[in-house]
């Protein structure tokens, strides 16, 4: 195998294994194993499993921050656009299971980055302007906005989650239903929102 060959066989069983065990239960020995190489090569390439992992995990952030954006951008409604993006999260995770479930894993003492939360959170900026386009229809106040792009983009992500296991329905019928939900709760926002017991504290 040439280097890149080499590397790219090792990103691979990597992602298999750390999808199966996740990041603790996952060793340099086990990866080495896998690929039927020496632990030094893994150290060559990557500088251990910390590196190892990093590239994978930049891999899935890159697949899926690309489905999203692709989807956001190619116009259309409002609703389409997000029609468009729950298929896109749906069709990500229906593909690189294996990724996805590396993605919804913590990630490894002192990596500040590739949290499933903060890619979750890097998908919501993405799809800000959507929500402040639909609250500026609706004479609702924006700066609102960013919090509604969290909670849509946190519910198809855990209906995601949860589709990846059970599978009872069809992706597009998935979609549908949480277009359903996010859409026709959007259209009925109250202009201020309030809880209706009053709390004591």
């Amino acid at each position: 195998m040439t280097g890149k060959q080499r590397r790219e066989q090792l990103v691979n069983v990597g992602r298999k294994l750390f999808a199966e065990k996740g990041f603790e239960g996952t060793s340099v020995e086990e990866i080495a194993a896998q690929a039927s190489v020496s632990k030094p090569v893994i150290y060559e390439h990557f500088g251990g499993k910390e590196g190892l992992y990093a590239v994978v995990v930049d891999r899935e952030i890159e697949a899926l921050l690309g489905a999203i954006q692709g989807a956001l951008t190619s116009g259309g409604t409002s609703r389409q656009l997000i029609e468009r993006a729950a298929l896109a999260l749906l069709d990500y995770i229906e593909g690189s299971a294996d990724g996805f479930r590396i993605l919804v894993r913590d990630s490894p003492p002192g990596q500040s980055t590739g949290t499933f939360a903060s890619l979750m959170s890097d998908i919501a900026s993405q799809v800000e302007h959507i929500m402040v386009a639909a609250f500026k229809r609706h004479k609702l106040d924006t700066k609102a906005a960013p919090m509604y792009a969290q909670m849509l983009v946190g519910m198809i992500a855990m209906t995601g989650q949860w589709w990846l296991d059970s599978r009872k329905f069809k992706k597009h019928e998935v979609a549908a239903h949480v277009v359903n939900l996010a859409w026709n709760g959007l259209t009925e926002l109250e202009r201020k929102p309030t809880l209706s017991e009053p709390i004591s504290r």
